[in-house]
């Protein structure tokens, strides 16, 4: 399942995924993992979250981002949730792509059984249709 927290750069989605990821972390019975496009909310999540910043490896287009996310799901048996800030930056999607990197993350998590949660800097009205019954919060 895919879970999107929407809305305009500077809206608070960092925040929603936070308090959303300490929240679930709380209850899970699996591992969890933050991807972020650097470190910064490093004392913001609990520390049975792994942090992973994208940018140390040296990702550069949409397909290796993918293959990035098959490889961390593979290495992980317990695998519960993957929550992704800044979708957009580390994942190099742009209004060409969305749809089809957005199918591809809706395959690996029916797949795999892993929960997505991400965070995209668009409004509402910007978001494929496709996408939209995705949405858990808009801001």
């Amino acid at each position: 399942m895919i879970q999107i927290i929407a809305g305009a750069k500077g809206k608070g989605k960092t925040k929603v995924l936070l308090d959303k990821v300490n929240n679930e972390v709380k209850s899970a019975k699996g591992s969890i993992v933050y991807l972020d496009k650097n470190n910064k909310h490093m004392y913001e999540l609990s520390n049975k979250i792994r942090l992973i910043n994208v940018k140390d490896y040296m990702i550069s287009n949409n397909d290796e981002f993918l293959g990035f996310l098959c490889g961390i799901i593979s290495c992980d048996h317990d695998l519960q949730s993957i929550y992704l800030d800044s979708f957009l930056t580390i994942g190099f999607v742009d209004d060409d792509n969305i749809n089809q990197v957005f199918d591809k993350l809706n395959l690996i998590s029916n797949h795999f059984k892993i929960n997505l949660c991400i965070s995209i800097s668009l409004n509402y009205d910007q978001i494929p249709d496709n996408m939209k019954e995705n949405i858990l919060v808009s801001l």
